[in-house]
């Protein structure tokens, strides 16, 4: 009996353990919590279902994918078997980040069809949503006179297309690329029609780039359709080599509560991507902090 009671016991403190330890995880109501896949290209080649695995045990349940399609072969999973261990998880592929080159007018065709295969692609695991990001400042053509212009008009075929998929598509601002400081984000965003397309901010480089994330953030709340929240220092920054200027939510200067206060007054409900670009102690341990500091700083304010 002793030993039946002692095993009752531990069975029972376990299952609180394991009820306390879920409590602190991300509670996914209005805002979803979701991760990016480029993270682990800095680290030695992992199975695909270990990036799944630790989304499921963070409570980082939502997927974005970057290198599309080259991320199939890569980690050598097909989109059947990529879907099944999704499911069985129940974790969600949210988007992908897009890129091509639409500062060049004559390769409109192409870009758009590029759209399109992601789009559908997206579509078998319920998704909505395509963060396309700006070409690199560095692209060939890139610092012609019409080049901005150019891929703003791309941006908007980008977003009929994607309107006519059910989905919406939206610029995700980049150190390095031609929609970098708040100037040209102003600019893009009035070149470009809210009706057809959004924006996707990434708040480490609205931040690095000089720019107030919350400011930012009130201005075009509007056309928010999804966040990445990723924390900053500006202290030594290389544009070209920015990495060690991204850190865990909480360890860098982004005021999240200020920006947490907003969607709650826009009655925000989609995803938010912590995209970190670096994990000093590999993934795992950066989405424990991460998740841990929306439990302890953001939920408060708006779940």
């Amino acid at each position: 009996m002793p030993a039946m009671i002692s095993r009752r016991i531990l069975l029972a403190g376990l299952a609180a353990s394991l009820a306390r330890a879920a409590s602190r995880l991300p509670a996914n109501k209005n805002v979803r919590w979701a991760l990016g896949s480029n993270l682990w290209n800095s680290f030695a080649p992992v199975p695909f279902t270990e990036i799944l695995d630790v989304m499921r045990d963070t409570g980082f349940i939502g997927i974005r994918l970057t290198q599309f399609p080259g991320i199939l072969t890569k980690y050598g999973i097909t989109s059947a078997e990529l879907e099944k261990e999704v499911s069985k998880r129940n974790l969600q592929v949210i988007a992908i980040s897009f890129n091509g080159p639409t500062h060049d007018s004559s390769q409109l065709a192409k870009v758009l069809a590029d759209a399109r295969t992601a789009m559908t692609f997206l579509k078998d695991f319920g998704a909505h949503h395509l963060v396309v990001f700006s070409p690199s400042r560095r692209a060939k053509g890139a610092e012609l006179p019409g080049a901005f212009a150019n891929m703003c008009t791309a941006f908007n075929k980008i977003g009929e297309t994607a309107g006519e998929m059910g989905f919406r598509a939206g610029l995700h601002n980049h150190l390095n690329q031609l929609v970098e400081n708040i100037e040209e984000l102003a600019r893009a965003m009035a070149l470009t029609d809210p009706k057809l397309f959004y924006f996707s901010p990434d708040t480490a480089h609205v931040h690095l780039a000089g720019g107030d994330m919350v400011a930012v953030l009130d201005k075009y709340r509007a056309r928010v359709m999804l966040l990445d929240y990723k924390d900053a220092r500006r202290e030594g920054l290389n544009k070209q080599e920015f990495l060690p200027n991204i850190f865990d939510l909480g360890d860098g200067e982004i005021d999240f509560p200020g920006c947490h206060r907003i969607l709650k007054s826009m009655a925000f409900q989609g995803w938010i991507c912590v995209d970190l670009d670096i994990a000093r102690q590999g993934p795992r341990a950066s989405y424990e902090r991460c998740g841990a500091y929306v439990v302890r700083s953001l939920e408060p304010i708006y779940v």
